[in-house]
Formats: C-alpha cells, structure tokens, sequence
C-alpha cells in the first residue's frame, strides 16, 4: 500500500480543496494501491500526528468549495526549531509521524512561510512535493499562484461597489487591499476595478503627490477619487527609516487602525474633502475559486500527482508561461516575487492615469 501525506498550511485561500481535488483524483488513477493520509490543521496536525485516513469520497464536489477540508494554521517558520510549551522537537516530531505513518511523500499546499518549512523537511531527509498557495502571488518560481484571480475577483468587486456610492457623495474613498510585503493583489485589483491611485508597498508614496493627483481630478471635474492601497504600502519618508526609528516613530505619533486610516486623515486635513476607508478583509480569502483558479488548481495538482508517480521529489510545482514546470524548493525558499517598480504593468497603468504617488 502506498502511503502519500498531505497538509494545507497557513493562511487559507480559495483553491485549496480545488488543487488537493486534483492531487488525489489523479493519484487515484494512477495507483490501486494508494493511500491518502489527511493531516488537519497544518503542520500543526503533523507534529502532533492529528490526521485522517482520507477516503476517495472526501475529494468529490469540492472543487469550487472555498477554504480547505483539513483546516489550516500558521506556524511561523522561525519557530519550527524552537521547542514548544511542552519541550516537543517540532520537527522531530514531523518526522516522527511521516516514519511512523510510513509515507512515500508529504505533499504541501502552501505560501512563503510554508515552504521554507517544506524545504526544512527536504533537508531533514523526508520525501516532499509542495504546491503554490497564497492569494499575495507573492512565492518567487511561479508566475501565479493559486488563490490569486479569486482574491483579485473579490477586490476587484469591492472597489466596483464603491465606485457608485463614490461619485454619488463626491468623497474619496480608500480601499485596503491584502498585502503586507507585496503588492500584486492591490495592483491587479486596482488596474481591473479603476482606482484612480494604487499605493503598493514596492513603491514608496508621496502624501503631496497623493494629494495632488485627487486635485487635479477635481479641477477636471472629477468630484470623486478611488484609492486602491495595499495594507503594506508606505510613505517615502518613512520607508527611509530603520526599523527602529519606525517603530519608534509610531510609538510616539497618531495611533492608526492600519495605513488606509493613516491616509485619510492626512488626506483629509490636506483637501477637507470627506474621506471613507473601505477594508475587505477576509472576505478577499473566502467565498469559491474562480473559473480561472479551479483550472490551474487541477493542473498543478495533477502535475504533483505525476512527480509523485516518477518520484521527483523536494520541488514545487509550478506556473511559468502558461507551462507546469518543477522548481527545487532549495531555490524558492525565503525568496519573495516583488512587484517591479520598472515592469511594463507598471508603466502601462501609469500610461493610463493611475498614479502610484512616487511622481
């Protein structure tokens, strides 16, 4: 009998249960002998060997189901070496279950921290195939990453909403788009829903040019401005900042519920137009998968499926040119996939009128 893992880890996102749907139907095909192990709750559930024998049942009508059937958790991967309350070896004891469990493999569905931990548990020795998950697009090897059209779809409608109640008040209206390091998710969902400025956290902003650009919309009769702001995004002054020297500026300064509120308060004082901060949320991680994302959902899974057949083991799948390909977790491990201030998306939305508050 074959014996194949399985975890979802960190945050969750809506083609979870879509790409585990592809793993294990074409594994299904693939052996009569094959054996699902379902860990719940992450590496959570591999450490403390919290799993369930998965029946071929589990994977039937989830596809366009969001979230994830084994639950998820986050487990900061500078901790994973750090015993927990009880003086348990984290990953002794990860590799403890898959001996004891006697996988051939341990598929990992998952973002950044995620598969730095999957690289950890390749180098400890354990078979492992991980899959790319995050709604930030942000896991550097692939040009997409399942979760991110369905995020973008629910940002995209948030700031569409917004749009009639906006030009109805003649206000400025911020929405907070997920992203605390990169910005790929406000970018797109600004582009695809007409935010007027897209601040991001790649590109530093100028509270004056912010300022300016939502004046020269009212000089041209523009009584409304629609501000797409990634929750990572930060100014030119405090981006020149050490860390230190933020936190302590933010210790003694205005306290703000996040970098939209921030904004509208200086925006506000600047112009004395009404402001109004608009955050999506969680609602950017839930609800069903795209069309888009359900179909590279089953192709990277059953890409992994495959590799799992040829035993190719310690990569991530992923999408490069339209094109499954195989990239060594050693080479994506730690690396984050930023948004390029010099791209052509970035030019040509700039092309159009969006301004990005650097100039």
């Amino acid at each position: 009998m074959r014996r194949i893992g399985m975890l979802t880890s960190g945050g969750d996102c809506q083609s979870l249960n879509a790409t585990m749907r592809g793993v294990a139907k074409s594994l299904y095909k693939m052996f009569d002998d094959i054996e699902i192990v379902g860990f719940e709750d992450g590496y959570k559930g591999l450490m403390y060997a919290d799993y369930r024998i998965m029946k071929q049942s589990d994977f039937s009508g989830i596809l366009t189901r969001g979230g994830t059937i084994l639950g998820t958790s986050r487990q900061p991967f500078k901790l994973m070496r750090m015993p927990d309350e009880n003086g348990l070896d984290k990953v002794e004891a990860m590799k403890h279950a898959y001996y004891k469990l006697k996988l051939e493999c341990l598929v990992i569905l998952g973002g950044n921290g995620s598969q730095k931990t999957a690289n950890l548990l390749r180098e400890e020795g354990l078979n492992i195939v991980s899959l790319p998950k995050t709604i930030d697009n942000d896991l550097w090897g692939s040009d997409l990453t399942f979760g991110f059209h369905s995020a973008v779809d629910v940002a995209t409608n948030a700031i569409d909403c917004i749009h009639t109640t906006a030009a109805s008040h003649g206000r400025v209206f911020i929405v907070e788009i997920m992203g605390h390091k990169v910005g790929w998710l406000a970018l797109y969902a600004g582009i695809a829903g007409g935010a007027d400025i897209i601040l991001l956290p790649e590109i530093p902003y100028d509270i004056d040019v912010v300022v300016n650009a939502i004046r020269s919309r009212t000089k041209n009769g523009k009584n409304f401005t629609i501000l797409a702001v990634a929750e990572g995004a930060i100014s030119k002054e405090n981006a020149a900042l050490t860390k230190k020297e933020l936190k302590e500026k933010k210790k003694n300064g205005p306290v703000y519920p996040s970098v939209a509120y921030e904004l509208g308060a200086q925006i506000s004082e600047r112009t004395g137009q009404e402001i109004r901060v608009t955050v999506p949320g969680h609602m950017q991680r839930g609800g069903e998968p795209c069309p888009y994302d359900r179909v590279i959902a089953t192709r990277l899974g059953a890409e992994a499926a495959e590799m799992i057949r040829r035993k190719e083991y310690g990569y991530m799948v992923a999408l490069n040119n339209n094109k499954i390909e195989k990239i060594p977790l050693a080479d994506i491990a730690g690396k984050l996939k930023m948004v390029d201030p010099k791209s052509d998306i970035i030019r040509e939305a700039k092309d159009v009128g969006i301004s990005f508050g650097d100039e």
